[in-house]
């Protein structure tokens, strides 16, 4: 079932995400060889549960952590452990946040010290991807709209885009109707309507789509075991375009991008 949001719960989507973004940007502070990802959870958290928060994915269908850590070739739902970062690692961090009845969905792919350029190259391309792709989410605009942009961008770059794991609404559940693939043709799906909210996630390999899944039925990396990149972000169709839910204004997508 398709969920529309009033303006007043778009408003409390909006704090939430706007806490999730805040731990982002914490995150990027203290992101850098020797840490662990076990120390970022931590932290994450603690500043969760500070702020007035639930960590979304604490204890979700077993899930062991407050964040997903995605490490070079995990493409998502790692698990934080004890091992130190190392330079020239790629870190991938989903982070969701329950706040006042209401779900805030996020991730970025941080570099560690120096990294190639191919990991460079792939974490700016899967960045302007999601850029493109928080365009297409406009009133009477089609869902497949959204993942046909993605992939175009992605592999007119030559990269590919995964195909098993995919978006999703999102609002007092994390995970709501519809999917939002990231590939696709255009003009086909739902027509998007003011109140709908999308959870948008390229996630994007340098190698090929495959993917598979550890022996602890969560990490999801590279079959090939090339590097992997995944942003997110939580976005609104409003009368007058896309609202990135945690940011000061719809149209602010492009510039945080350029600055992640």
């Amino acid at each position: 079932m398709i969920v529309l949001k009033t303006a007043g719960e778009l408003d409390l989507m909006d704090e939430a995400n706007s806490i999730v973004h805040g731990i982002l940007k914490g995150l990027a502070e203290r992101i850098g060889p020797g840490v662990t990802t076990a120390e970022l959870d931590r932290w994450a958290e603690a500043e969760i549960r500070s702020l007035g928060g639930v960590p979304a994915f604490l204890n979700y269908k077993g899930f062991p952590a407050t964040l997903c850590t995605a490490l070079n070739d995990v493409i998502v739902h790692g698990i934080p452990d004890d091992k130190p970062l190392e330079n020239g690692d790629i870190l991938g961090i989903d982070c969701g946040v329950l706040y006042k009845g209401y779900y805030g969905d996020a991730a970025r792919t941080y570099a560690v010290g120096e990294v190639s350029d191919v990991a460079d190259r792939l974490m700016r391309v899967t960045r302007e991807a999601l850029d493109l792709a928080v365009e297409r989410v406009r009133s009477r605009g089609r869902l497949s709209d959204i993942g046909h942009v993605v992939q175009k961008h992605v592999e007119s770059n030559g990269f590919s885009v995964v195909r098993q794991f995919v978006g999703h609404g999102v609002g007092t559940s994390l995970h709501e109707e519809p999917q939002v693939p990231n590939f696709g043709r255009p003009g086909k799906g739902m027509r998007l309507k003011p109140g709908l909210v999308l959870a948008i996630e390229p996630m994007v390999n340098a190698g090929r789509n495959a993917v598979q899944v550890d022996s602890d039925g969560w990490t999801a990396r590279t079959k090939d075991g090339t590097l992997s990149a995944h942003f997110e972000y939580s976005v609104a169709v409003t009368p007058s375009g896309p609202r990135v839910l945690g940011l000061d204004e719809a149209a602010g997508a492009q510039q945080a991008l350029g600055a992640a």
